[in-house]
């Protein structure tokens, strides 16, 4: 099984890359990682062009077969335990590969969310797309120990 993460713009904070691979060295149990950083567009750059271009780019780095659920405010938000369901579904429908796309600070564009199996809320709140990575790895770490029946903190 592999587990990638294509999302857009470099994280710069070392307390979250500190956190990222702690999560990733976790997941190595039950999954391979792989982490693809996408070029964002300056701030400079019209919103629309910049999600195109984004977008591009991401979509680039999908297989056509694989199982691809985008990080949406407008996704549909889930308990842990229907999330693992997810998880593994994704991992069963897309050959063992299951892709998580993460948008820049404008979200993502309409051609992105059109190639997706699913559209995932993490929570009404907005997080950086920043900390997305270093949450939506502990969710899937956590997704993996529920299936396992694995004891984790609650």
């Amino acid at each position: 099984m592999k587990l990638r993460i294509v999302c857009a713009g470099k994280i710069k904070e070392k307390w979250l890359s500190d956190g990222i691979a702690e999560y990733r060295k976790r997941l190595s149990k039950y999954t391979s990682v792989e982490i693809i950083e996408v070029a964002d567009a300056p701030d400079t750059t019209p919103v629309s062009q910049a999600l195109e271009q984004e977008g591009r780019r991401m979509l680039d780095r999908i297989h056509p077969s694989a199982y691809v659920i985008v990080l949406d405010l407008h996704g549909r938000e889930m308990t842990s335990e229907e999330w693992s369901e997810h998880v593994m579904t994704g991992f069963e429908k897309g050959g063992a590969e299951l892709v998580l796309l993460i948008g820049g600070s404008n979200g993502l564009s309409e051609e992105v969310c059109a190639r997706a199996n699913e559209r995932l809320c993490l929570s009404p709140m907005t997080f950086t797309h920043q900390m997305t990575r270093l949450i939506i790895l502990e969710q899937v770490y956590r997704a993996f120990k529920i299936r396992n029946e694995e004891k984790y903190h609650k």
